[in-house]
């Protein structure tokens, strides 16, 4: 993790948190051997790794969207820290949608598209776009409940 990250402090916590990970769980899986509990663990961090680069890059996103607000208009650092924290689960509900129903879903509710004009740039129904909007809205639910694992 040390090479993929280029930072040892980054690793050493991805490391924690590999390893808390795995004990957590409610079942932990046998190995046959060092190999296997090593490729495992690696598996594990390999996506810590991609968690970290998403939130750095949602991060500085919103880091630049700041630097553009006047001084007084700049939201506490509790604030930034759960739009971060939202933003991180739209992307992964959008993650977990198809690629039109999460297009359908940004156009209509970032956008304000009209349904009709989502269904034209998608090449498909109306209908299908309704579908697509109550899979995504589903998914919203979801998280609002806690029950998006």
């Amino acid at each position: 993790m040390r090479r993929r990250l280029g930072n040892a402090a980054d690793a050493a916590d991805l490391a924690h948190d590999t390893f808390f990970r795995l004990l957590t769980r409610s079942s932990i899986p046998g190995f046959g051997s060092f190999v296997e509990a090593r490729a495992y663990l690696r598996t594990i961090g390999g996506g810590l790794c991609v968690d970290l680069w998403r939130r750095r890059e949602v991060e500085q996103a919103w880091s630049e969207a700041l630097a553009a607000l006047p001084e007084p208009a700049a939201p506490s650092p509790e604030h930034q820290a759960i739009v971060i924290e939202t933003l991180l689960e739209i992307g992964r509900m959008l993650g977990r949608l198809s690629q039109k129903a999460a297009r359908a879903f940004v156009m209509a509710q970032v956008d304000g598209v009209p349904y009709r004009d989502i269904a034209a740039e998608l090449a498909v129904s109306e209908r299908m776009v309704k579908k697509y909007i109550a899979q995504a809205m589903l998914q919203c639910a979801l998280i609002e409940a806690g029950l998006d694992n």
